[in-house]
């Protein structure tokens, strides 16, 4: 099964739906296709809001009861809560926690889809704040839904660090992604994501084994391999 992660991922950038509809066809194609069961009910939404005091935005909920019970999308590497792990820190409601609890991801409360920022874990916390990650909570959806399938249990992925010749290589054979979180470009070719981090470090995953045959030609370099 074909899926267009570049153009599905340009449709989701002004349209929440869109960014639902990416993310269904992505697992369809690149895990197990979403089932009834895979998001909370709006019940357990409902309770998390009177505990917390607060209205959660559209997007979270329609996110949880989507696909907020499929750690294999959203939980390979850093983790979505669940709706009774969801807590409000200076106004700021956090729904995701990198794996080593060195920063989290959290949305504003006013508006349907609002916008994400991210908050790093530092030695001095008085020097702690919040900074901008993505304007829209649906398309940090999107942007995490692709990081996690870098880190994918038994899946191809690659990484290495990145060289000279990678800037120009990565823009003539792959499509640049409208997802500009900061320090981040992704890039997508048939079967094929790639991101890549401050221009430091490039991540991969391919969808089928000649996919990633294809990445290591199209970048040569000395790539950490997993099957």
């Amino acid at each position: 099964m074909t899926f267009d992660v570049a153009g599905s991922a340009a449709r989701a950038m002004h349209d929440r739906s869109a960014a639902w509809r990416f993310i269904e066809g992505f697992a369809a194609a690149w895990a197990e296709p979403l089932e009834p069961q895979d998001g909370w009910n709006r019940s357990d939404l409902a309770a998390t809001e009177e505990q917390l005091l607060v209205r959660l935005p559209e997007a979270v909920k329609e996110a949880l009861a989507l696909f907020g019970k499929r750690p294999d999308l959203t939980s390979n590497q850093d983790r979505l809560l669940t709706p009774s792990e969801l807590r409000v820190v200076d106004d700021v409601l956090v729904f995701r926690d990198e794996n080593q609890w060195v920063a989290a991801w959290g949305t504003a409360l006013d508006g349907d889809d609002p916008e994400v920022r991210i908050k790093l874990d530092l030695v001095d916390r008085t020097e702690e704040r919040w900074d901008a990650w993505l304007p829209r909570f649906s398309l940090a959806c999107v942007e995490m839904v692709l990081s996690e399938a870098l880190f994918r249990d038994g899946a191809e992925t690659a990484d290495r660090e990145t060289s000279e010749a990678d800037i120009s290589l990565l823009e003539e054979h792959f499509a640049l992604l409208p997802l500009h979180s900061p320090g981040t470009r992704w890039f997508a070719a048939d079967d094929l994501i790639v991101r890549e981090d401050d221009r430091q470090w490039l991540w991969a995953r391919a969808r089928t084994p000649d996919a990633l045959d294809q990445l290591l030609k199209a970048l040569p370099g000395e790539w950490t391999t997993e099957h």
